[in-house]
C-alpha cells in the first residue's frame, strides 16, 4: 500500500517540476531609485524608476477640511516594441485629467451643432419649460 503513496508522490512531483520547466522565466527587473515621504499633515510624495526605463512618481495634498486631496502624477513606459509611453495626470475636485501622446482625441463638433448651440444661446427667451 506505501509504495503506492511513492508512485503517487514522485508523478506529483514530476508533474510539477515538468510545469516549472514549462513556465516562461521573466527578467529581473532592478529598481534603480525608490523614494516615498508622507507628512503628518496629509500631504505626499513617491516615486521610482526601474532598470527598465519606467519611473513613477505622484503627489498630492488635501484640497478640503473634511477630506479629499488634490494629486499631480506622471508614468512613463516602454512597451515591447521599444515605444516610449508617457502619462500625466491630475485629480481633484474636477475629476480625473490625464494627458498623454497616446490617448485618443475627439471628433470635431460639426458645423451645423455649433451654428444650433450658437443659435440656442442667441435666443433663450425661446426656450419652454416643460
Amino acid at each position: 500500500m506505501f509504495p503506492m503513496y511513492g508512485f503517487l508522490i514522485f508523478s506529483v512531483a514530476a508533474i510539477l517540476a515538468t510545469q516549472a520547466a514549462l513556465q516562461p522565466q521573466l527578467p529581473v527587473v532592478p529598481i534603480l531609485y525608490s523614494k516615498a515621504d508622507i507628512s503628518p499633515e496629509g500631504s505626499f510624495q513617491w516615486s521610482y524608476e526601474s532598470g527598465d526605463g519606467s519611473k513613477q512618481e505622484q503627489s498630492g495634498h488635501e484640497i478640503l477640511p473634511e477630506g479629499g486631496q488634490a494629486l499631480q502624477g506622471s508614468a512613463k513606459w516602454v512597451d515591447p516594441e521599444g515605444g516610449v509611453h508617457e502619462l500625466r495626470y491630475d485629480a481633484d475636485e474636477r475629476g480625473y485629467l490625464p494627458s498623454s501622446a497616446d490617448l485618443p482625441i475627439a471628433p470635431a463638433v460639426p458645423e451645423a451643432i455649433l451654428r444650433g448651440l450658437q443659435w440656442n444661446a442667441a435666443h433663450p427667451e425661446e426656450e419652454t419649460e416643460t
